[in-house]
Formats: structure tokens, sequence, C-alpha cells
């Protein structure tokens, strides 16, 4: 690919001033929301990440703020407290990307799994798959209603029989004898969340400094040594405390800082994009949530107009790039027919696929569904880096980050000598703040900031950003040309990606198409969008005709090797999945 040049002013920032209190290596949810803590409180920070912010683990999430029913088997009932109490926390904090989101389960038997149940309780280990029945479902819920007495923002559970829950989904399976339906939450637009998470702690003032495509390759000189991926430059950043979220790559990202830890043991989960309207229509707008044949436990989730299916819990190899395979897409179109048997479901029919690796602890001989999803934070020093006080993050997931950071962030206040000073519980997110409650609200923040757009758009941009539309009406007002709709994509129009290009730090096409935007999730993407968004892109960035090809076809690679999507030759107004 072309040599870049003319350094990104945040990457010149840090140059010209290559030291802080707190280095934060890690630019997924984790370290975004530590990075967001610590910035609120006043304290020098800086957040590297090597890919683009929230492209690993946290861009490969099932889209769900949940208490973690399956928890209560592993025993981990202060996870289960701590996950629903920062649930119903989200739905208020952050109510323009998490919703409540209701959950069928579909139940065959009575009785099934309670001999078993405390065997797998006690040992964690899987042994022979035995479905769990009504009897140990409606248990679990019971006990699961009880975490959420205290500050509850969803119903309790309900039960019903095989003849009332085909009444209300008659397309689920004939045989089965119960349902159990429950809320727990669904973040829309994770990806963007985040990038809400780090415009916060960026606004926070100018000792919050972040960078994507930095990455931590070593310790010189006493502080970590990092290297910018666009130009080939290194130089050095010095701390009094180094913070390691990277994730699934702790391990990694310690070894290269100059120190073998063995901390982490991920397991690697898939999911298929399916573009089926008799499957959306058969979900009601509910997520089905049940156990397959084989014990775990899996998702057919309705999100944006398609089915998101999911997950699997595979042993995973950090050295092997996680995607989803041929026999994970067999085990999801099994998965549905087992669920909803008179749906047909074909490979012609994914828009898109995604596969990450969770950051769990190592976990020896303990099956996989049954490795705890808790997190801890192993504090150490690294020779390379003197006295500097290195806190290592194992574990973590979406519905807790904002706990985890508030743990992370007091253990390295703490070490820092200082006080917390602004707290985050109740702390509104991004545009989640002033976010319209009823209608009545919503028509009124429509009618004060719509004019320029009209009432349709300035209501889409409201779903799209929460309050921070504001800003995006803005700019669409005064931008320098036609902003017209994309002729690709309309829902999207010309100076809308030309304002998130310029002010969310964008550094290559596939940050519009995988996280700015949900274009590829949804299998929206054709050539001639690429090409579309590609020349507004390039204007932006001022790349050159030769970096602009580079970059359309470096998206299209990445969107085949990872994502399983190919862009069909000829007019290019379909994609489809690699089979």
């Amino acid at each position: 690919m072309t040599t870049k040049s003319n350094p990104r002013p945040e990457i010149q920032q840090l140059r010209e001033r290559p030291n802080a209190q707190v280095v934060i290596v890690g630019g997924g949810i984790n370290g975004l929301g530590t990075f967001r803590d610590l910035a609120l409180q006043g304290v020098d920070v800086v957040l590297v990440e090597r890919n683009d912010f929230v492209s690993g683990a946290s861009a490969a999430s099932s889209h769900m703020i949940h208490g973690g029913i399956r928890y209560l088997e592993n025993g981990e009932f202060r996870l289960v407290k701590e996950s629903v109490t920062e649930r119903n926390g989200l739905l208020k904090i952050a109510p323009h990307y998490v919703k409540p989101l209701q959950t069928t389960i579909p139940i065959y038997s009575t009785f099934s799994g309670i001999l078993a149940a405390p065997l797998r309780f006690l040992t964690h280990k899987q042994g022979k798959p035995k479905e769990r029945g009504a009897f140990l479902i409606k248990t679990g819920l019971t006990i699961y209603d009880t975490f959420s007495r205290e500050g509850g923002t969803v119903p309790r559970h309900s039960f019903h029989g095989r003849r009332k829950s085909l009444e209300t989904l008659p397309k689920l399976n004939p045989e089965l004898k119960y349902t159990a339906t429950y809320f727990d939450a669904s973040v829309h637009d994770p990806e963007r969340l985040a990038l809400d998470v780090l415009a916060d702690g960026l606004a926070a003032g100018p000792h919050a400094r972040a960078a994507n495509y930095l990455e931590a390759i070593g310790a010189q000189d006493g502080g970590v040594l990092v290297r910018d991926r666009e130009t080939g430059d290194e130089f050095t950043i010095t701390a009094d405390i180094v913070v390691n979220a990277s994730g699934p790559w702790t391990d990694l990202t310690n070894a290269a800082l100059g120190r073998a830890t063995q901390f982490m043991g991920g397991t690697k989960g898939s999911h298929i994009v399916l573009d089926n309207p008799e499957l959306l229509e058969a979900c009601a707008g509910r997520e089905i949530f049940f156990e397959n044949n084989d014990g775990r436990i899996v998702l057919i989730y309705p999100l944006k107009g398609k089915v998101m299916v999911g997950t699997t819990d595979l042993e995973a190899d950090m050295a092997v790039p996680a995607v989803c395979t041929e026999e994970e897409i067999d085990y999801f179109i099994e998965l549905v027919s087992h669920v909803f048997p008179t749906i047909p479901v074909t490979r012609e029919q994914i828009v898109y696929s995604f596969s990450g690796v969770r950051p769990l602890p190592h976990h020896d001989d303990t099956a996989p569904g049954f490795v705890s999803r808790d997190y801890r934070i192993v504090p150490g020093t690294i020779a390379g880096l003197g006295d500097t006080t290195v806190l290592s993050l194992v574990g973590g997931k979406w519905t807790t980050f904002r706990a985890l950071s508030e743990h992370l962030a007091n253990e390295t206040l703490a070490a820092l000598g200082m006080t917390r000073t602004v707290a985050t519980l109740g702390l509104p997110i991004g545009g989640g703040a002033g976010f319209p409650a009823t209608p009545e609200a919503e028509r009124d923040w429509v009618a004060r900031y719509g004019a320029d757009v009209g009432a349709a758009r300035a209501t889409a941009l409201l779903h799209r950003y929460g309050t921070k539309a504001a800003f995006v009406i803005d700019a669409i007002a005064g931008w320098d040309g036609d902003d017209a709709p994309l002729a690709a994509a309309p829902e999207y129009s010309r100076a809308e990606i030309d304002h998130l290009v310029r002010t969310e730090r964008v550094a290559h096409l596939s940050d519009v198409f995988l996280r700015r935007t949900s274009l590829a999730f949804t299998g929206s993407v054709s050539i001639p969008l690429v090409r579309e968004i590609g020349e507004i892109v390039a204007n932006a960035l001022g790349w050159s005709p030769n970096r602009r090809s580079e970059e359309e076809d470096a998206f299209q690679a990445e969107l085949a090797a990872a994502h399983r999507v190919n862009l069909a030759s000829g007019d290019g107004s379909e994609a489809a999945a690699l089979r």
C-alpha cells in the first residue's frame, strides 16, 4: 500500500508531549471505558489502539446487554448482580443505543437436567449434554428476577404452556411444551456506543488523548514504545501507570513489553446475519434464546431488519484470525431448523458474518461454556518499564464495562495517590444525555433541531446518534455542497458521511463501513456504494487517486476474508456470502 505521510493531529500531539500519568493499551470497550473514567477525574491519560477503536473482541459481540442467567449455573452470583445492575443502568444512561429486549426460551421437557445441574454447578464440566427442562429454567428465572428488585427497569418473567406459546409464536417447533419469556436488553449499535464513550473522554480536556492505529510494540527508555501503523514512525510514551486492556491479546501485549504471562484463555464465538423475512416475522421482535441439543446456549435475534444467529463457543488460537467457518454455518442452520422447523434457511441468505475471541481467563480443562465471565485486575511490573506499575485486565464483557472501568480506574487512582472526583454511575453517555423518553419529548426535540433537515430526517438522525444528532444536523446545514442522499444507501447522506470521517478519527475506508455505520452488518455494501463512500472519504482525508483505489480494494478484501462476503461482479448491486 502507498506510504502515508503527514501525521494525524492526535499522533503529533503525542509526539510533542510523549508522557502521561497513565497509558492504556487497548481501545476496546473496557479500555475506552477506563479512558473515559480517568479523563473525567482529570488524570493525564493516553490510550493507544493498534487497529481501529472497538475493532477487536468488542466488535464481535452478540449485541446484548444482559444479566447473564447462565452465570447462575456457574455460581457467579456477584457477576449476575453486577450485570443486572449495569443492564438497568445502561438502559437509563445510554437509551439511544441500549433498549429493552424481550426474550423467549422454547422448552421441550419438564424435569430434564435436574440431576446433571448440581454436577455442572460443582465441577464446571459439560459432561454429556442434557437439556434443561422447565423446572430448572423456572428456578433460574425466579432467582434472576430477585436481582432486579432494586432499580428494576424490565418486567419479571412469565411462563406459558404449549397452546398459548404457539398462539403467540406460531412458527415455533410444535414439539415444545412451554415457553419462558423474560426481558434483558440489547445494544443496537455497540460500535457507536463505544465511540460515544471515547468522545466523552476526549471532551474532558486536553489531558485526555487517544490514537487508533498506534501499536504498543515494546519497552524502551522506561516507557512504552509505540509504532504509528500509518507511517511506520516509532516513539516512546512514558507514564506512571500502564493499563493493559488489550482483551484476548493481554498476554501478547505483556510479552511485547517484556513480561511472559498466561492470564488469558479466550474462546471463539461466531455469528451470521440473515436476510430472511419469514424468520424475521416469526421472531415477532423477540430474541429466541435457547439450548441446542449439544448443551450450548444460542440465540436467534431480529436486528436492523435482519436476523442474527449465534453463537459458538470454541477453543481459540490467538495466532489464527477468528473467522466464521463452514462448520459453524452448518451448526447455525441446523439450530434454526430445530426451533423453526418450517422456515428454510440457506447460505444464500447470509449477508454478513463475524467472529471474535472472548477475553476469558486461562481455564485448563474447564468446558468453554463454563469459563468464568467475571474479570480481575492483576498488578505487576515489567523490567523494561522500571518502576512503572502495570495493571493487566483479565476478562470483562460489554454489559459490565462501566462498572469494570470504575474498578480499574479506582485501582489506577489509588496507585497515583489520587481520589475520585466524578462518579460515572448514572452519568449519561454521549448522545444518551437528554435523549427524549416519550413520544411527546421526541416531537419537541425534532421541532427544535429539525428545521434544516426536515422532521423525518431529524427523527432518523436522533435514533442513529442520540442527541448528538444535533451536531450532525449542524454539519449538514453548514456543509459546502449538495447534501444528497447516497445513491446506493439513501438512508445516509454525503454530508453525514463527511462529518463522521472528519470528526471520528477515521483512517481507513473499512472504519466507515464496519464501525462508524452499520452498512456492512446489514448487507448493504455494494461496489457502487464502496466507490461512492470512497470518494467522500478521499476528499475529506486528502487521499490521492491511488490511495483511494487501494483503500477500496483493501476493504473489499477484508469483507471477503473476515466476513465471508464477496461483492458481486457486474454492476455490484448485490453482496453474497461466500459458499
